[in-house]
């Protein structure tokens, strides 16, 4: 990004403090990125509205407490949905409700998959529910990581964690993942 194209997204967040359709410039800016992942961890489109309401919400009462960059103000408002999004889990006690949904909805036809693959629609099923069997933490690594396609300095800067312990806990989900996943394709591939 040019330095001027910085500077000026740099002075929109300013604005966005005092001025409501300066944040409506920045919310429109920005609200993709963060519904995006918050149905990528949620996977519940319903639920990811809701709490990225919740994060907006957050985001404009807090951002005059903001002073950095257009990139830093990406990761601060992937930190507010991350801690959005493991509020949200801990708080309404989705877990169980949204892998029994996903064990109903396994063969449902996708947007992200080929309707007319059964076998691919089990495997998706079956990522998603190792995904939602994760601690809330290597939810957001593996979502920030492989869905956003962030690097670990990026998702450091979002969880603000050193970069060695981001890796570490990456390194740990998706060795969990790939556990979880073995095991349920020795089952057969059903769908739990």
């Amino acid at each position: 990004m040019a330095q001027g194209a910085a500077e000026n997204d740099v002075d929109q967040i300013r604005r966005a403090c005092s001025d409501p359709d300066a944040f409506a410039r920045l919310y429109l800016q920005h609200y993709d990125a963060v519904f995006h992942y918050c149905v990528r961890r949620l996977f519940d489109r319903h639920s990811a509205e809701d709490v990225t309401s919740t994060v907006f919400f957050k985001v404009m009462h807090h951002l005059n407490s903001f002073d950095g960059t257009t990139l830093s103000f990406r990761h601060w408002l992937f930190r507010i949905a991350t801690n959005a999004v493991n509020d949200y889990l801990r708080r309404s006690k989705r877990r169980r409700s949204l892998d029994e949904r996903l064990k109903k909805r396994a063969l449902v036809e996708s947007t992200f998959t080929i309707p007319s693959d059964p076998d691919l629609l089990t495997k998706k099923a079956l990522l998603k529910q190792a995904i939602l069997r994760l601690k809330p933490r290597y939810q957001a690594i593996i979502t920030l990581h492989y869905f956003e396609n962030m690097k670990l300095i990026d998702i450091a800067a979002c969880l603000d964690k050193k970069p060695s312990t981001v890796r570490n806990w990456l390194s740990r989900a998706t060795r969990r993942l790939r556990q979880d996943l073995s095991a349920a394709m020795n089952d057969g591939g059903s769908v739990a």
